[in-house]
């Protein structure tokens, strides 16, 4: 039965509280602002010695502290065909069946809902492989490439804005299915892949390089846009997007391409640039110049 805390998320004013925290987070406030940050590293346990600016009192609103950069080197990019693109933790990982994706005991979503209804989209993932990685509040917010990929279209999908916490993945269905997202669909080194940006309760944006901040507005409809005319080519382990408050990404990818790490597993911490995945088989890791 869920918990609490669940329950209480299907009554409260989630959008309204994300509007108001999202303001919050984009104000200048001065030493109030400096004090929310240092509140909030002392709270959640930031390490600030990683950041390129460890001084809190330099940043001039919250959400400058919450997506800082890191120093040069602060995460190196592995040897692998495919890197980990954040800071966070495994939430479920392992293989699509069919269209089916695992979010936690008792609990599936289809490829078609997560990618906005769109099957021909989901098809590139029968019987593939997913990941999905969850962001804590003290973990570094900008997301990076797992591997080369040139980007084909951005889909914004307008949804609910539930927590996406552990508890709440356990409790609510079809979680990262139902929520607000972005959805981004690159053309990698062996096939499509997808790298998708889930919104969360007081996630106050997403942004992508490419586009800038993609939410607010936040849209009634789902909205696209496509690259064929306007190529965007982003490198292994390059900055693609950023949350304003944190969240979970899920990727998808295509049959028989990549075998996970052996030592991944639900849960486990992971950093950006660790060596997520190998091919399968002997090929090109790069896109073609």
């Amino acid at each position: 039965m869920p918990d609490l805390f669940v329950l209480s998320q299907y009554v409260l004013p989630k959008r309204a509280l994300t509007v108001l925290m999202g303001a919050l987070a984009r104000a200048r406030g001065g030493a109030l602002t400096t004090a929310v940050i240092r509140w909030f590293v002392r709270h959640y346990g930031v390490d600030m010695g990683e950041a390129a600016d460890p001084d809190v009192a330099s940043y001039q609103t919250f959400n400058d502290f919450f997506t800082r950069a890191l120093k040069p080197g602060a995460r190196p990019v592995a040897n692998a065909d495919l890197i980990c693109p954040i800071d966070g933790a495994v939430s479920q990982f392992g293989r699509i069946e069919r269209d089916q994706i695992f979010q936690a005991k008792g609990h599936r979503y289809t490829t078609t809902a997560l990618l906005a209804g769109d099957a021909a989209l989901a098809r590139d993932f029968e019987d593939g492989e997913f990941a999905t990685l969850y962001l804590s509040p003290k973990d570094y917010h900008r997301i990076h490439m797992p591997c080369d990929g040139r980007l084909r279209q951005m889909v914004y999908v307008p949804g609910e804005l539930f927590s996406v916490n552990p508890a709440t993945a356990r409790g609510v269905p079809g979680l990262f299915a139902r929520n607000e997202r972005v959805v981004c669909l690159f053309e990698g080194p062996r096939g499509p892949f997808a790298m998708v940006l889930v919104g969360a309760t007081i996630v106050g944006s997403m942004a992508t390089v490419w586009h800038g901040v993609v939410n607010p507005p936040r849209r009634p409809d789902v909205c696209t846009w496509r690259y064929d005319d306007r190529p965007v080519v982003l490198r292994r382990g390059e900055e693609m997007g950023r949350f304003l408050l944190g969240s979970t990404v899920v990727m998808l990818f295509p049959k028989d391409c990549m075998r996970f790490n052996a030592g991944w597993a639900p849960e486990r911490p992971v950093r950006m640039g660790e060596a997520m995945a190998s091919y399968l088989t002997p090929g090109p890791t790069a896109l073609p110049a």
